[in-house]
C-alpha cells in the first residue's frame, strides 16, 4: 500500500462547527492570543487560561466529525494514512483515523506545568473532568496546564512528522493557510516526485515552486473529489 500522508488545519473542523482561531469572527478576536495562548498568558492569569480550554473541550461534546473527517478514515482502506493535524480537537479519531500526530496538542489530555512534555505526567481526560480547577495538580505537585503547544513553545512532534512526510507517496493538505510554522514547512520535506494536493475553499498561496493540485471546496465536498481522483 502505498503512504498517504494528509496535513490538516482549522479548515478540516470548521463544518464541524469547530470555531476557527484566524478568520473573522473567530477566537482570536474575542481573545487576544497573547492571553490565551502563550507561557506568558498563562502566569498571568492560569485562571483565565485554564477556563478558556474549559470552554473549548466542552464545545467538543457539542460536536461530530463532518464527512471530510470520515472519508480521510475511509482512505485507510487503500493506504497507509498518517494524519498530522494542526488541530487539538479528536474529531480525527472519532471519525476512525487510526494514526494521528497531533503537532500542536490535544486538548482533550492536561500536562504538568513545569514539565508539559513529560508522558509521565500527561493525562487524558475523561468527559466528566473536562472542567480542569486551580488545585488539580499533575503528579509532579505543579498544576494541571491543557496539553497545548502554545505560541513560542517548541514543537516536540515536527521531527516525527517530517520522518513520515520524508516516506509519502502522496501528500495531502486540508485547510490549514500554511501560515503557522513549523508546520507550513512540513511541504518542504515532500519528496519531488511525489503528488501534492490541496483541498481549500480560499485560494492559499504556496511559498515554494512546487506543483500543487488545488482543489477549491470545503473538507467534505473536497475529500469527496480527491476521493474520485485517488482510488479508481
Amino acid at each position: 500500500m502505498k503512504n498517504l500522508v494528509i496535513l490538516t488545519g482549522a479548515g478540516m473542523s470548521a463544518e464541524s462547527g469547530i470555531s476557527t482561531f484566524r478568520d473573522a469572527g473567530g477566537l482570536w478576536d474575542q481573545y487576544p492570543v497573547e492571553q490565551v495562548a502563550t507561557p506568558e498568558g498563562y502566569v498571568a492569569n492560569p485562571q483565565l487560561v485554564i477556563q478558556f480550554y474549559n470552554e473549548r473541550r466542552k464545545q467538543l461534546l457539542q460536536v461530530k466529525p463532518n464527512r471530510g473527517h470520515e472519508l480521510v478514515a475511509e482512505l485507510e482502506k487503500y493506504f497507509n494514512v498518517t494524519v498530522i493535524t494542526q488541530n487539538v480537537d479528536n474529531l480525527h479519531e472519532r471519525a476512525g483515523s487510526s494514526h494521528v500526530i497531533h503537532l500542536h496538542g490535544e486538548l482533550t489530555k492536561v500536562t504538568s506545568t513545569l514539565q508539559p512534555n513529560n508522558p509521565n505526567y500527561i493525562k487524558e481526560l475523561k468527559p466528566e473532568e473536562f472542567e480542569v480547577k486551580i488545585g488539580d495538580l499533575a503528579a509532579d505537585g505543579s498544576q494541571f496546564r491543557p496539553f497545548i503547544v502554545w505560541f513560542g513553545e517548541s514543537v516536540p512532534m515536527i521531527e516525527k512528522a517530517i520522518e513520515y512526510v520524508e516516506t509519502a507517496d502522496v501528500f495531502l493538505i486540508i485547510g490549514t493557510s500554511l501560515n503557522v510554522y513549523p508546520a507550513a514547512g512540513l511541504l518542504n520535506y515532500v519528496p519531488r516526485d511525489v503528488p501534492v494536493y490541496l483541498i481549500d475553499p480560499k485560494e492559499v498561496p504556496i511559498a515554494s515552486d512546487r506543483k500543487v493540485y488545488a482543489i477549491r471546496k470545503g473538507a467534505s465536498d473536497g475529500m469527496e473529489e480527491l476521493k474520485k481522483i485517488l482510488v479508481r
